[in-house]
């Protein structure tokens, strides 16, 4: 961060006062980030963005009463929208999925590493997801479990004609971010600018007709499967 920039404003929401303290202490033990402000439930949530106007919100997924997912899309609303990244431990894969896809820009697990806590919420908050490759592997797992052969074979035609639309190296980029890796990283592997990948990205949005790269992952993992027992 440069001399006399404001610090990253964050807010935490979790109805675990534990999680709260403990995200806090991480966030705050940073120059550049700022924990603002905390609350137990998204009506607390609502409240507080509105008052405080933060750059990012970290959501839990799991509340009494309403999920995170109906909240953040609540937050996403907002004339002054946060970034959201959804924290989540794991035991509602469903829920965390329906959060990106109504808009989270990232997730982070519960027992995630301090220093990648912080690392996803400069990355947010400079407007790019923070999906971990393990993490977002176990998602793509989640939402392509179900289904039987010929339920998973047309699910897998219907991903193949879809990508079929895309340049060699749009495809190259859509794979690059199915396994989980940033803009910088695609650009090292690619052998490209980090300017090239957002741009290939930005296409891969448009032409598959999807907002988030999650859903761009699922597509890859959709094409690429080749069901059971192959």
């Amino acid at each position: 961060m440069e001399s006399g920039e404001p610090p990253v404003r964050v807010v935490v929401v979790d109805d675990e006062q534990l999680i709260r303290m403990a995200v806090r202490l991480v966030i705050d033990g940073e120059s550049d980030l700022t924990v603002v402000g905390e609350a137990a439930d998204g009506e607390e949530a609502l409240a507080l963005v509105r008052e405080k106007t933060p750059d990012v919100v970290l959501m839990d997924v799991r509340m009494p009463g309403r999920d995170g997912v109906s909240w953040t899309r609540n937050l996403l609303a907002l004339d002054r929208p946060p970034r959201v990244i959804v924290l989540t431990a794991f035991d509602s894969d469903a829920l965390v999925l329906d959060a990106l896809r109504a808009g989270a820009l990232g997730f982070v697990l519960k027992h995630t590493p301090p220093d990648r806590i912080i690392d996803a919420v400069r990355t947010v908050a400079n407007g790019e997801p923070a999906l971990s490759p393990q993490a977002t592997a176990r998602l793509i797992a989640a939402a392509t479990a179900a289904g039987g052969p010929v339920v998973r074979g047309a699910v897998r035609d219907a991903a193949q004609k879809r990508l079929s639309v895309l340049t060699r190296r749009e495809l190259d980029t859509a794979r690059a971010i199915a396994d989980g890796l940033g803009n910088r990283e695609i650009a090292e592997r690619l052998g490209i600018t980090v300017a090239t990948v957002k741009a290939h990205t930005s296409s891969l949005f448009s032409k598959l007709e999807v907002d988030n790269r999650v859903r761009i992952a699922l597509l890859v993992r959709d094409a690429e499967d080749p069901g059971p027992g192959r």
